[in-house]
């Protein structure tokens, strides 16, 4: 009797990369723009992260939602917009201020966009108020 033949070779699970793989902070270098605070998940439940991202290119604060959401999926990740605002940006004197709302996702929590800031520019002084304008 021949020997049974060997199982045929299993797919390698594809998984996320590392969420740490994921940037903190994509914002412009200068200028005031539009801001979103994203949460990212895996879909398993095994962690979650929160990013910023805010371009002067977005008319409106889905605009940036709506580049960043497909990014993320092909990584394997599930995203939920947490609110925005703007962000005034100063790369000369290093000041950024981040205030506003989106009148779509509501307002994000500024003090939780100001940490996530404060890891990527260490050196600037970041502000936040629930000011309009």
């Amino acid at each position: 009797m021949a020997p049974a033949p060997p199982p045929p070779p299993s797919r390698p699970r594809r998984f996320p990369p590392p969420m740490a793989a994921v940037r903190d902070v994509e914002i412009d270098p200068e200028g005031t723009f539009k801001y979103i605070l994203v949460r990212l998940q895996r879909p398993d439940g095994g962690g979650q992260r929160d990013i910023v991202r805010g371009t002067k290119a977005a008319e409106f604060h889905n605009h940036i939602f709506e580049k960043v959401n497909p990014e993320m999926e092909k990584l394997g990740y599930e995203c939920k917009c947490l609110g925005g605002g703007k962000i005034e940006h100063n790369s000369k004197d290093k000041k950024m201020r981040v205030f506003g709302l989106s009148t779509g996702y509501g307002k994000a929590d500024h003090s939780v966009t100001v940490e996530i800031l404060k890891k990527e520019y260490t050196d600037y002084e970041i502000t936040w108020s629930d000011d309009k304008k």
